[in-house]
C-alpha cells in the first residue's frame, strides 16, 4: 500500500468528522482541577478542566491542540466523560492502550467509539497524541478522587 493510501486510511472521513466537532471544547470557569498534558514527541497539548461530585465527573471542558487523531480521541472522550469515575477512565485508558499497542480488542462501552482509531496501531509515534485527552482527564479525576479519600 502506498504512503498516500495509508494516510487516507489513517485519516478517514470519520476521524476527520470527529476532529472537527470536539464536545466540551474550551475551559470551565473555576474548575475543581485542571491538568495540562503535552506529548513531547509531537508537541500536542490538551488541557482538561473538570469537577467531580460523589466520585463522578459532573463538569468537563477540554482545550485541544493536537493532530486530527488526537482531536478525534478527545472528541470521543468528550462524548462520554460526564458521569464517569476515575476507575472507569482508568479502565478505558488501559483498554485503549492495549488496542493500540497489543492489537487488543476495542474498549468496552461506552468507549467503543475508539475503534475508529484502529488504523493508528501501526503509527506508534501517534499513540501519545491519541492517549493525551484521556490521560489528562484521568489524572484530573484521580487527583480529585485522592482528595476525597484522604
Amino acid at each position: 500500500m502506498s504512503d498516500n493510501a495509508q494516510m487516507m486510511k489513517l485519516y478517514s472521513a470519520r476521524i476527520l468528522a470527529l476532529a472537527a466537532d470536539i464536545p466540551h471544547q474550551g475551559r470551565l470557569e473555576a474548575p475543581q482541577t485542571s491538568v495540562k498534558r503535552r506529548s513531547p514527541l509531537c508537541g500536542s497539548t490538551v488541557t482538561v478542566d473538570l469537577d467531580m461530585e460523589e466520585g463522578r465527573v459532573t463538569r468537563f471542558a477540554q482545550e485541544v491542540k493536537a493532530c486530527a487523531l488526537g482531536q478525534a480521541a478527545a472528541a470521543i472522550l468528550g462524548q462520554v466523560v460526564l458521569g464517569k469515575t476515575a476507575l472507569e477512565l482508568s479502565q478505558a485508558r488501559v483498554e485503549l492502550y492495549a488496542m493500540l499497542t497489543e492489537n487488543g480488542p476495542i474498549p468496552n462501552a461506552p468507549f467503543q467509539a475508539y475503534e475508529v482509531l484502529i488504523p493508528a496501531r501501526d503509527y506508534r509515534n501517534r499513540h501519545a497524541s491519541i492517549l493525551l485527552a484521556l490521560d489528562a482527564a484521568l489524572e484530573a479525576a484521580q487527583s480529585l478522587s485522592a482528595e476525597t479519600t484522604s
